[in-house]
């Protein structure tokens, strides 16, 4: 993938928000606080799933994994946030630019795919209980959470790499807090309707086929789940669902509004509010939703610390 600028920009100027000044020091330590806080939860998460042997289930393999992708997502945003709420815009080079589209793209698609593999891990729990196990096993496991990495990968560096030979002549200001390809192909002196069609093509298997066979098995969910007779039964997989289902709806609703059908309409700073949403909000509650509240993550938490108590 050759990522040669033959433009005459050299670098981009990043915005960020438009907010009065008084608010740039209080936004700055928010954001510091988020950033810790998606660090500390998923890192917690990933840890716990690799040093104990009560969190070997595949639920646990995925959560895992998706931690790792918005680890990174948040990482690739929120330091360029911050310095940006810091120095009133920042500058990015040509090539740092493509490099954070590149990163921002991959680990975006890549927890599209990650949900839908998580969607596929509750359907059989649930409605194929007897089985799971010998259906979900670690070859399955790694060869799905291998494929959507390398998916995701693949398919951002055909956008990148010919977003990359774009030309641009200026102006070199964007009207965002990243690189995204929307406000990119918006400063290039090229023609992008090639681009654009293609990244509307690619969205379906990114965004629109995961989100169909999403509520295909959350149907056949719906209906098992109705026929337990149980009420504690009936709540457990509700509740377990109910947390996926959320995320799913949040993360996939914003990327199909702003990527695959956006809308004209929608004001600069409303299109910033609803990256917000997939781009930090949801890294940061995903590990509240799936396992900090969850029983299994709950009780190896309390025998660790129960663990370092007796120690001393």
């Amino acid at each position: 993938m050759s990522w040669k600028n033959e433009s005459s920009v050299k670098e981009f100027w990043l915005l960020g928000f438009h907010n009065p000044h008084n608010l740039k020091i209080p936004l700055f330590i928010l954001f510091l606080v988020i950033y810790i806080s998606i660090l500390s939860g998923n890192l917690l998460i990933i840890v716990l799933v690799l040093v104990s042997r009560y969190l070997n289930s595949p639920l646990y393999f995925f959560l895992s994994n998706l931690s790792w992708s918005d680890i990174i997502l948040t990482t690739v945003v929120i330091p360029t946030m911050l310095a940006i709420l810091l120095t009133n815009g920042k500058s990015m080079s040509f090539s740092g630019c493509i490099i954070q589209l590149y990163l921002f793209g991959s680990s975006t698609i890549a927890e599209c795919f990650l949900l839908t593999v998580m969607s596929y891990d509750r359907y059989l729990a649930i409605c194929n209980p007897l089985h799971y196990y010998l259906i979900m096993d670690l070859r399955l496991r790694v060869l799905l959470v291998a494929w959507s990495w390398v998916f995701a990968y693949l398919l951002t560096m055909i956008t990148v790499s010919q977003m990359s030979q774009l030309h641009y002549c200026g102006p070199n200001v964007i009207d965002h807090f990243l690189c995204d390809p929307t406000s990119l192909m918006k400063l290039s002196c090229s023609d992008t309707s090639a681009i654009e069609l293609q990244n509307l093509i690619m969205g379906l298997p990114v965004t629109l086929v995961p989100v169909g066979f999403i509520t295909v098995t959350y149907t056949y969910i719906l209906i098992t789940i109705l026929k337990i007779t149980s009420s504690a039964g009936r709540q457990k997989a509700f509740s377990t669902c109910s947390s996926h289902l959320a995320v799913v709806c949040i993360y996939y609703g914003t990327l199909i509004t702003l990527y695959v059908i956006p809308s004209k309409s929608l004001s600069v700073d409303l299109t910033k509010v609803q990256s917000l949403l997939y781009t930090v909000m949801t890294p940061l509650f995903n590990p509240i939703i799936y396992s900090l509240r969850n029983y299994e993550i709950q009780t190896v938490i309390k025998r660790i610390i129960y663990k370092k108590h007796c120690l001393h």
